[in-house]
């Protein structure tokens, strides 16, 4: 299996399954002389961690994240800095009786095709759980930004639709997120999001989500204008979190609806500044940023773990049903929230590393 690799200047690699005895990541190319705050990574890690709240899954893990290499004395040394999570909480025998099935709407059957082999317990290594390394290596990116001249971003992340129930995205408490069990930016569609999702998982179902990603105080000039373009790279990123089926930027799908006056965002001068009367590009022109607040959304799907039986196919190719037990989140997209930040924290650290090094070109 290759590509386990994600960045260009600044890399991460990943390893490890579901239920495997660990997970971990290795990040490459991180400068020297970073001071790094293990309790602030926890932290990032605390908030993606399952069993959490009713809510999520029930699996309990700790996802307690230790360091093997690459910081000493507290400080990046510039060699690769390597992660590992045991895992505590597999239970394998949930997935004894579906072993021969492949899970509609998973990647069983992908992988079997390709590989003529895959883990069946929980997914092995394409399960959500891989994400817990992506937030370690992005709240080390988040370290790393904020020892640029670009410390003040600020990147904020909310769930804004569970199901068909949606929040209207100007009451946004950026305080409030993550201090309820749904990252949610307001308090008004909590107690609607908690009977909708509870309603579902007492019926064995699930739910798909839609995620916000803001960021503010960005600088202009990130990005490379072809084939490193900002939203290309933020998409290629977030497209490759596990359920994510779709990103849009700004005014996204609904631009459609305008026309080439509303759609473009119009600049004057106010106060010696340049001042944009919209920001329907979500603050990236030609794939570079321009110094507007960065939006974009996402969409996770349900979960395609349900209780109730599916038509499928068995590895000898036989039809046949599945009904998939064990403990699953009634909707996956609420622990996509934390994940879509560390993947744009990643992806800001390694674009600002390639926009500096082509300053010191002589």
């Amino acid at each position: 299996m290759s590509h386990n690799a994600f960045g260009n200047l600044l890399k991460f690699t990943t390893w490890g399954e579901s239920h495997g005895e660990a997970i971990g990541c290795v990040v490459d190319g991180f400068p020297s002389n970073i001071k790094i705050d293990l309790n602030y990574i926890q932290s990032k890690l605390n908030l993606r961690k399952p069993g959490q709240s009713k809510f999520t899954t029930q699996r309990k893990e700790d996802d307690t994240v230790k360091i093997l290499s690459g910081i000493f004395e507290g400080k990046t040394t510039g060699a690769p800095i390597s992660f590992i999570i045991h895992n505590n909480d597999q239970r394998s025998k949930d997935y004894t009786e579906i072993k021969d099935k492949f899970r509609p709407g998973h990647a069983d059957y992908t992988y079997w095709s390709k590989y003529k082999n895959y883990d069946y317990r929980g997914g092995g290594r394409s399960s959500a759980r891989e994400t817990a390394m992506r937030v370690t290596a992005g709240a080390l990116s988040e370290i790393l930004i904020r020892n640029t001249k670009f410390k003040k971003i600020k990147i904020d992340s909310a769930v804004i639709q569970i199901g068909s129930e949606k929040i209207s995205s100007l009451k946004w408490n950026t305080k409030l997120i993550n201090k309820n069990s749904f990252f949610a930016p307001n308090n008004e569609i909590i107690p609607i999001w908690e009977k909708l999702v509870l309603k579902h998982r007492k019926q064995g179902s699930s739910l798909g989500a839609v995620i916000e990603v803001r960021v503010s105080n960005m600088p202009e000039n990130i990005g490379e204008p072809i084939y490193q373009k900002l939203d290309s790279e933020l998409s290629k990123a977030i497209m490759s979190i596990n359920a994510v089926k779709g990103i849009e930027f700004g005014a996204g799908f609904n631009i459609v609806e305008q026309d080439g006056l509303t759609s473009s965002d119009q600049m004057q001068i106010k106060n010696n500044k340049i001042n944009f009367l919209s920001n329907n590009s979500g603050g990236i022109l030609g794939g570079i940023s321009s110094g507007q607040d960065i939006v974009f959304r996402y969409v996770v799907k349900p979960t395609s773990s349900v209780l109730d039986p599916k038509q499928t196919i068995s590895k000898n190719k036989k039809n046949t049903t599945i009904s998939t037990k064990g403990r699953h989140d009634p909707c996956v997209g609420i622990r996509a929230v934390p994940v879509g930040v560390a993947m744009t924290a990643f992806v800001l650290a390694d674009l600002i590393m390639i926009n500096n090094s082509k300053k010191n070109l002589t």
